[in-house]
């Protein structure tokens, strides 16, 4: 069929739009599910005190951020981001769930279907895997570690390692979880890669000597901050996030920060979509 000539260069225009969006994204590149060298003996192990901030917002090499360690997501940042980071002088952090797949990542195909089971209520796009069957989720997880790896990041932050304590769809118990988090410890620390507690503040007792850091979530709204001081006593940061929609900025200022303060903890309060917006304690 022989189109008008203005029709064609639409269809130009769109074709250019779709390829420069691939070519821009951070997701545009080839899967990779070999298993990582797993030949490293050292990795980042940062002391407690570090400033820290977490924005899962796109950043790019010109974002600039104030704290020293930052936590950003693995998919949309790219190589280069990471490496002006570096630059800067940041360590930083890939943000990446280990316990549901998001519907929207390209990794999807990766996971068996008998392993994903409910939806994550609060997070319509997210649903729960059974990570019980880690052989079965291998070539999910080394493909997002080897993207990881690429990119130069500095450690992982393993999102919703709760399963036990929601509603899966699974029979997942804690020992499952404890289980999963020695297999995800030893497949970072093994490719140099710094990796930490993500909430679940039932596992700070036997893994604050496993974990190099712990980051919690509403920690003080909830009251189980205390739980993960552990990681203080060896040394290693708590970066303590509390959220605006369940504190203000003063009551943040005024009741969270002196304790915080005394627990040696790293506190900021962040909005709920972890954009760039933070304040930190006076």
């Amino acid at each position: 069929m022989n189109y008008p000539k203005p029709i064609l260069l639409l269809f130009a225009s769109i074709a250019l739009s779709v390829a420069c969006k691939k070519d821009n994204s951070a997701d545009a590149q080839p899967i990779d599910t070999s298993q990582p060298s797993g030949n490293k003996t050292s990795w980042w192990k940062p002391a407690a005190g570090v400033s820290f901030d977490w924005q899962l917002d796109d950043i790019n090499s010109a974002t600039n951020f104030s704290a020293d360690v930052v936590d950003v997501d693995a998919f949309t940042t790219t190589a280069e981001t990471v490496a002006a980071l570096h630059a800067k002088g940041k360590k930083v952090i890939a943000y990446l769930s280990v316990g549901t797949i998001e519907n929207d990542r390209d990794d999807i195909s990766l996971i068996p279907a008998e392993l994903i089971g409910k939806q994550y209520p609060e997070w319509p796009k997210e649903k729960w895997l059974d990570i019980r069957q880690i052989d079965k989720l291998k070539p999910w997880l080394n493909s997002r570690l080897n993207m990881i790896l690429k990119k130069g990041f500095d450690g992982i932050e393993p999102d919703n390692m709760d399963s036990y304590d929601n509603d899966p769809g699974f029979n997942i118990q804690l020992a499952d979880t404890k289980k999963y988090a020695d297999y995800l410890i030893n497949l970072a620390h093994s490719n140099g890669l710094s990796i930490g507690q993500k909430n679940v503040k039932e596992l700070t007792a036997d893994y604050a000597s496993k974990f190099d850091w712990a980051l919690t979530e509403d920690a003080f709204a909830q009251g189980w901050q205390a739980q993960v001081s552990g990681y203080i006593q060896l040394n290693k940061p708590v970066f303590a996030v509390e959220y605006t929609d369940k504190m203000s900025q003063s009551n943040f200022q005024t009741n969270v920060c002196p304790s915080a303060k005394q627990l040696k903890y790293t506190a900021i309060l962040k909005k709920r979509d972890l954009s760039q917006w933070v304040d930190r304690c006076n």
